[in-house]
């Protein structure tokens, strides 16, 4: 088979077609990343182990954050939580925005159309376009809505008392999301990638109903916006999905990721279950195999998966979640050397 670009080669795995191999694509912690080639950047990294696909993150790349206490890392984000950072690479959400309906009435969201938070796609796109598959990264309407601006407890109360406050509240959060995803499709990405958990390791975080009533439609909005622009979706989702799976195929995402082995999502399963209607990206396990595992059980997991999901196309190999700062730097070398050995089309490991 002719060498396709990391472009072709993505989008193609995503529309459930076989390319000339199994792509990859990864969020590597800057510490393995550093580990593996001193002092790179995203960007070099990426050309360096040649990578399928690379994007701006959302909460990195395009969030404002002001501080508010310095020795303590604590900020104040742009959608008004207070935000603590600590020695990795995410923050964790110490104050929500909105502490009361009244807090919402005069609540004011930021704005989408602020060029700053385009100039990391913009570069991307320069640099990358037509070559490697560049996504639009977006948090979910969801995990914001929930975690940053009413806080879980609050959240999942008024599930329960307030399901109209609930509504206003995604409302706001999905006005936002369209808009940035609109603007960056607009800029050249090439699919839209969508993260954001719907369940945790023993089942989802809301009732099955719950989930059709308050977290899809905002996904289904998202996705339909997307594929208006004729580009497709990915969405991420950690846990045991498997009582809400059949709700996230109907929002229309194209592919569906991590396929979370420690919340007993076998890969395998999934894709007889669901191979026909989605793309695969998943699941060689970020903790057990890739943090304390050898590079030998590294690459048979990584055959393993490819021997569950690769056939037909649809699949894109990935770990089960990231490339955490945990994961040893040279159990990722061997991960993506060993795509690279088994992936090839036509497959051949019978």
């Amino acid at each position: 088979m002719v060498k396709m670009s990391s472009q072709k080669r993505f989008l193609k795995a995503l529309n459930l077609e076989e390319p000339d191999r199994i792509p990859h694509f990864d969020g590597v912690d800057p510490k393995v990343m550093n580990a593996i080639l001193p002092g790179t950047s995203h960007e070099d990294f990426v050309e360096h182990m040649d990578i399928d696909a690379i994007g701006s993150m959302d909460k990195s790349d395009s969030w404002s954050y002001e501080t508010v206490d310095a020795t303590k890392k604590v900020f104040r984000d742009h959608w008004g939580a207070l935000v603590q950072f600590g020695e990795e690479v995410g923050g964790h959400p110490l104050e929500p925005a909105i502490k009361s309906e009244k807090d919402l009435d005069s609540y004011v969201a930021p704005d989408p159309d602020e060029e700053w938070r385009y100039d990391k796609l913009k570069k991307l796109v320069g640099r990358f376009k037509g070559d490697r598959a560049i996504f639009a990264h977006a948090t979910d309407v969801f995990n914001i809505a929930s975690d940053w601006l009413l806080g879980a407890e609050k959240y999942y109360e008024y599930i329960i008392t307030n399901p109209d406050l609930v509504d206003r509240v995604n409302e706001i959060v999905l006005n936002y999301n369209l808009g940035y995803l609109r603007n960056c499709i607009d800029l050249g990405a090439d699919f839209a990638f969508i993260t954001g958990d719907f369940a945790m390791t023993k089942g989802p975080l809301v009732s099955p109903e719950h989930t059709a009533r308050f977290l899809t439609p905002a996904l289904k909005k998202q996705v339909d916006l997307v594929h208006g622009k004729n580009i497709p979706v990915l969405k991420h989702t950690d846990g045991k999905i498997w009582k809400i799976f059949d709700l996230l195929v109907e929002t229309g995402i194209d592919g569906i990721h991590p396929i979370d082995p420690i919340a007993g999502m076998e890969l395998g399963e999934v894709k007889k279950k669901y191979g026909d209607k989605l793309c695969l990206a998943g699941n060689v396990n970020c903790g057990s195999t890739l943090s304390w595992g050898t590079t030998e059980e590294v690459r048979q997991e990584v055959k393993d998966c490819i021997k569950k999901a690769g056939y037909g196309g649809g699949y894109i190999c990935m770990s089960s979640n990231s490339v955490h700062s945990g994961v040893k730097p040279e159990n990722y070398v061997a991960m993506v050397e060993a795509i690279r050995e088994f992936g090839r089309y036509p497959l051949s490991l019978d």
